[in-house]
């Protein structure tokens, strides 16, 4: 069995609403990095010294190969990614090996033989 880690950068007021989207299609958990910082094309305002920016959350899905797309694109379109300038990011890549996920291999077996 192959996976993908998708991670997402979005702000903090999204996370859940994007947990919920990507476990209905397929995830089956993630890891949550809060209070994190990051600059798109613009640099933030700040008032008096102080950061104006939302809270940002980064979330990782290590899922299965076949299901992988499917994920990415429920959590672009619940985070707004592409309608929204500024909300976030997700992006998926290639893992070459993973260990403590065998409680999930034969849950995801199932699943991805039925969408097979």
């Amino acid at each position: 069995m192959r996976f993908k880690l998708i991670l997402v950068f979005t702000e903090d007021s999204k996370t859940n609403a994007i947990m919920e989207a990507a476990r209905k299609a397929g995830a089956t958990g993630s890891t949550i990095i809060n209070h994190a910082r990051g600059e798109g094309l613009k640099q933030k305002k700040t008032f008096f010294g102080l950061s104006l920016e939302t809270q940002r959350d980064v979330l990782l899905f290590l899922v299965e190969e076949h299901l992988s797309r499917q994920i990415l694109e429920r959590i672009a379109n619940v985070g707004e990614f592409d309608s929204s300038p500024g909300t976030g990011i997700a992006i998926q890549i290639d893992v070459e090996d993973a260990v403590g996920i065998a409680h999930q291999a034969q849950e995801l077996s199932e699943i991805v033989e039925e969408e097979l």
